[in-house]
């Protein structure tokens, strides 16, 4: 499979699983065989995650990205021996300076949830290509992270004010609003995805729903 198609809540629900580790194997950059670029946007996946890892206490060296070709089997071979013994030597996430196991699984499975969300708001720094490693290494930043993971967008419906219309249900891409006729409907915020589409379609004479910034990891 193209690199191209690595997703996030994949690597995350890898973790969740109990993978020690992740390895992700791609094309050599400026050689993608779909000329899709796949494998710089793995990559930049691949340090979002690092540094979302490192922000909820996982060593980020449990994943890793590295570029080859179908004939360097030698360097894979040499490669996979090198992050086998790296990944052993750290032991089962939420071991040594981790965070405690089961916190670290709760935050690893909230992260999880929040994908869709990671994506929208990181979608262009997603799709660049930094030509140099200083660019790379700075294109996500713990700052960049802070603020994305201590300043989400939340959306709540204001029973008092909503009228049942329907509109936001209607629209909303990821079903996560019900409600009967007649009914306030509710926001389900596992499902949710804080793309902020109720809020802009909810009619202006309702201004039913709410927008709040509260912190992932309250």
């Amino acid at each position: 499979m193209c690199t191209g198609r690595v997703d996030p809540e994949m690597i995350f629900r890898a973790f969740l699983k109990g993978a020690d580790g992740v390895f992700i194997g791609g094309c050599r950059l400026g050689e993608c065989n779909y000329t899709t670029g796949g494998n710089y946007h793995a990559r930049n996946i691949t340090l979002l995650c690092k540094r979302i890892m490192e922000y909820i206490g996982m060593n980020p060296g449990r994943l890793r990205m590295e570029f080859m070709t179908s004939g360097d089997g030698i360097l894979f071979a040499g490669i996979m021996n090198d992050f086998g013994r790296q990944v052993k030597t750290l032991g089962p996430p939420g071991t040594g300076e981790e965070t405690e196991k089961e916190e670290l699984e709760s935050r690893l499975a909230k992260i999880a949830g929040l994908v869709p969300y990671l994506k929208m708001k990181c979608g262009e720094k997603l799709d660049a290509r930094p030509e140099t490693p200083e660019a790379y290494e700075t294109l996500f930043t713990t700052e960049d992270i802070r603020r994305l993971l201590e300043e989400v967008e939340s959306f709540i419906i204001d029973p008092e004010k909503c009228q049942a219309c329907g509109i936001c249900a209607r629209r909303c891409p990821v079903e996560a609003i019900a409600g009967e006729k007649k009914t306030p409907h509710v926001i389900d915020q596992d499902k949710c995805i804080r793309c902020g589409t109720c809020f802009e379609v909810c009619p202006p004479r309702f201004s039913a729903i709410e927008k709040q910034v509260l912190p992932v990891f309250g």
